[in-house]
C-alpha cells in the first residue's frame, strides 16, 4: 500500500480479519433488524429512502468488489442487499396489513 509516499507492508491474514469482521458488524445491523420487525411485525420506522440509500451504496460498492475482484467486499455487500430485501419485503407486507387493518 502506497500512501503519500510512504509504502507500508500488510499482512494478508490481517486484511483477512479486517474484511471479515467489517462485514459482521454490517450484516449484523440488518440481521438484528429482521429479527425485530419479525418479532413486532413492524417496520414503520424504517425510512423507505435509507433502503434505497443503502441498495445503491451496496450496488456500486458490489460493482467494484467486482472490478477489483474483492470477495470480502463482493460477499459483504452481495449478503447486505439480500437482508435488505428482505427488510423491504417485510416492510412492505407489513406496512400493507397495517393500511388493510385500519
Amino acid at each position: 500500500m502506497n500512501f503519500s509516499g510512504v509504502k507500508m507492508e500488510v499482512d494478508s491474514t490481517l486484511l483477512t480479519i479486517l474484511g471479515v469482521s467489517a462485514g459482521v458488524l454490517i450484516l449484523s445491523g440488518w440481521v438484528e433488524q429482521i429479527y425485530k420487525g419479525y418479532r413486532t411485525k413492524s417496520l414503520k420506522d424504517v425510512s423507505k429512502f435509507l433502503m434505497i440509500f443503502i441498495a445503491a451504496g451496496s450496488i456500486l460498492w458490489l460493482t467494484y468488489g467486482f472490478i477489483v475482484t474483492d470477495i470480502f467486499i463482493v460477499g459483504t455487500n452481495a449478503a447486505g442487499l439480500t437482508l435488505m430485501i428482505i427488510v423491504s419485503a417485510m416492510k412492505r407486507m407489513y406496512d400493507n396489513r397495517l393500511k388493510k387493518d385500519n
